[in-house]
């Protein structure tokens, strides 16, 4: 088996047929991070540094590892020497993902078999730049090529949505979806939350004084939303606060905060658990899925955040979050109608969200690959346990996560190729026959996705 060959990750002929099966269906994508301004402009990536590692934290975080100097990550230096310095470094990060998806992006997308070194790093230059100029590589052929149905970009509910409006009638019409992600006004310890509320009622032409005015512009946006064809809410939460309590006690934390007074941590957890519970009402009422991505502990190193900011590659999961007792008053009061989608960063918390979702029935579901599962390691645990304990077929589905969309492809290879794997063990085990891994593989790649979301 050769790098990247036709059999990658693929170690049997009954693996061959299955990913044989699935390999070119389009791409159901229900969350990523896109620059939707970007694409409804079809703008064309300057450069290979601009096209994968200019708004890639996962690629900061390698090659901080590796001894990168800041200025050739984050800094100041020219993309071209930028790529030149992590070039020489490539063959460093072997067996992290990073180093097979940029690669496989190289091989599919572009064409460029060569491996990243020192010794490939000007030409790899010079003949990705020529190629990413070209119109056929332009943002939205890319998404054409690689034959993405639907992407589901992260949007708060500030947002006027104007590109997702620019893009309708296009080539991708139809394709990009909004996703009403409401953290910022959820957040109610971060420092800037009340400049945050103001302007979410200037957005609304509403002036948000208590949680009945919020939930008003909450509503208010939320069906904008549906309007502009979102499907689903989306929530970054470290711990899944979701306790049954009265808005009067939410409303009094509300109003301190808006007054800029500092919160305690049970105030903090009442205003979280009312935020959720009523946002997830939104969803129930309009048939949204209720996505929480679960775990990450944002901005851990100091010195980074100080000098960079969040989202920098400055955050971890940490395996004793708790899941379980938060949620439940949650998930028990929505049981049966309300489809969530829960995603784990840790892989410690497989057995445990496996275990729940079994637990609920139909209608609360496990998602697949998140961050720091998003790896063949991490997926072919997450799919060994977790359809042992509950359904396979009742997965919710891939998502890339993706800041870049050159890699929708490659994260996606990597999934359906590490599925193909796992269900091909099965069948060579005695312990599936092929046709039904055939028709999982097909199912939680692209029917399973579509007809959950309702795309």
């Amino acid at each position: 088996m050769a790098f990247l060959d036709a059999k990658y990750l693929l170690d049997s002929k009954t693996a061959e047929k299955i990913y044989k099966a699935v390999e070119s269906l389009p791409i159901i994508d229900p969350h990523n991070h896109c620059d939707v301004k970007a694409l409804s402009e079809d703008l064309n990536f300057t450069d290979i540094w601009d096209a994968e590692a200019a708004t890639d934290h996962y690629v900061w975080e390698c090659f901080r590892k590796c001894g990168v100097p800041e200025e050739y990550l984050t800094g100041k230096k020219s993309n071209h020497d930028k790529w030149i310095a992590i070039a020489a470094q490539f063959p460093k990060l072997a067996g992290n993902p990073t180093y097979e998806w940029i690669h496989l992006d190289l091989k599919r997308r572009l064409g460029i078999d060569a491996n990243i070194s020192a010794a490939t790093a000007e030409a790899i230059w010079k003949e990705s730049k020529k190629l990413l100029a070209k119109k056929s590589f332009s943002q939205q052929n890319l998404i054409k090529q690689m034959n993405v149905e639907t992407m589901c970009s992260t949007d708060d509910p500030v947002d006027t949505l104007e590109y997702h409006k620019a893009l309708a009638g296009g080539k991708l019409d139809g394709v990009v979806r909004p996703t009403f992600r409401p953290d910022k006004a959820m957040n109610i310890m971060k420092p800037d939350f009340a400049d945050y509320i103001a302007k979410l009622g200037a957005r609304w032409d509403v002036k948000i004084r208590t949680t009945k005015d919020l939930l008003k512009v909450l509503r208010q946006a939320h069906k904008f939303f549906a309007e502009m064809g979102a499907r689903a809410s989306d929530h970054g939460v470290n711990i899944p606060w979701g306790y049954q309590v009265k808005e009067s006690d939410a409303n009094d934390v509300f109003k301190k905060a808006l007054a800029r007074k500092p919160l305690t941590l049970a105030e903090f957890k009442t205003y979280h658990s009312w935020f959720l519970n009523e946002v997830a009402e939104l969803d129930a009422e309009d048939g949204f899925v209720f996505q929480l991505h679960i775990g990450a502990v944002r901005d851990v190193r100091t010195s980074l955040y100080t000098k960079l900011g969040a989202d920098v590659g400055g955050d971890i999961g940490d395996h004793e979050t708790s899941y379980v007792e938060p949620l439940l008053p949650l998930l028990n009061r929505f049981d049966g109608r309300l489809k969530t989608v829960l995603y784990n960063m840790n892989p410690v918390h497989n057995a445990t969200l496996a275990q729940l979702t079994r637990a609920f029935g139909g209608t609360v579901n496990l998602g697949l690959a998140w961050w720091l599962n998003d790896s063949y390691n991490g997926m072919e645990r997450q799919l060994n346990y977790s359809s042992s304990v509950d359904v396979m077929s009742a997965f919710a589905g891939m998502v890339s996560d993706s800041r870049k969309i050159l890699s929708y492809g490659s994260r996606f290879e990597v999934f359906r190729r590490t599925l193909a794997h796992v269900l091909g063990g099965m069948v060579d085990r005695g312990q599936v026959p092929l046709d039904v891994a055939i028709e999982r593989a097909v199912d939680l790649s692209y029917n399973r996705p579509k007809t959950f979301f309702g795309f």
